[in-house]
């Protein structure tokens, strides 16, 4: 199974790439952040025309997440939008089980600034979202979760560390959350397998930041040791984020062995 992540930074304005992207790398499933487009909007016909089943929860102009599965696969079942339990009127979180496998896809909160109220924010949605992956975690053997976190976890993810030291992104405060998402026995899939120094899977779209490499690593893909043991790669697509019209992010691909 091939599973990917992508935050588009607007389905509506990167619609033809994601198109010709999953024309060429037919993954089984793909896991979109950032839509900014309300559900009515969300264009089911051009997946379905590619083979493809999609699940959205999105809003108006910001946020917006998706889940889209090859229609080969057994429909999704156990849809959850939202964090359960967790009043929020912002669109950063969707799950379904495919088959035997339990997928989540998060659109974690920015934070803006350390200080914020933004930023606080953050922090008690990484709270609530942490308590919700605990219970996901004892509840699912194969579990999957993928999605733009925003958050850098270590100096290796960072073009430069001194620079965002403390910085948004790369705070211990936030760190400590995707290490316990790690503790919970979910492996980060990019750092079992050895890697290009300085891969990164976004960039500012100011300053050169792509073509001069200053990037950071916050898109990821964790998966439960059922399915990390067949883990067989994961990278990040640099080559999506060239071209005309990009999102500031690329897509990261995980594979997996078939049992």
């Amino acid at each position: 199974m091939k599973i990917t992540t992508w935050n588009v930074n607007s389905l509506t304005a990167r619609k033809e790439r994601a198109e010709n992207w999953l024309r060429a790398n037919a993954v089984d499933v793909l896991c979109l952040q950032e839509l900014k487009m309300e559900d009515a909007k969300f264009p089911h016909e051009m997946f379905n025309a590619l083979g493809y089943h999609a699940l959205s929860f999105g809003q108006k102009t910001y946020n917006g997440v998706a889940i889209i599965t090859k229609n080969d696969l057994p429909a999704p079942t156990d849809i959850v939008r939202g964090i359960p339990g967790f009043e929020d009127e912002q669109s950063r979180a969707i799950a379904a089980t495919v088959g035997d496998t339990r997928v989540i896809c998060l659109y974690v909160v920015n934070g803006q600034e350390v200080g914020s109220e933004k930023f606080a924010y953050k922090l008690r949605w990484l709270e609530a979202c942490t308590q919700w992956l605990e219970r996901e975690r004892a509840t699912h053997e194969k579990l999957v979760v993928v999605g733009d976190f925003n958050i850098a976890p270590t100096d290796a993810d960072v073009h430069d560390p001194k620079a965002w030291e403390g910085q948004v992104l790369c705070t211990v405060e936030e760190r400590a959350f995707f290490n316990r998402w790690v503790a919970l026995g979910l492996s980060d899939t990019f750092r079992q397998f050895e890697q290009p120094a300085n891969t990164f899977s976004w960039w500012d779209y100011r300053m050169l930041a792509f073509p001069k490499n200053k990037g950071l690593r916050i898109d990821h893909v964790l998966a439960s040791p059922a399915l990390a043991s067949r883990c067989t790669s994961c990278a990040v697509d640099r080559n999506e984020r060239k071209g005309e019209k990009p999102s500031d992010h690329a897509p990261v691909t995980a594979v997996f062995a078939p049992e």
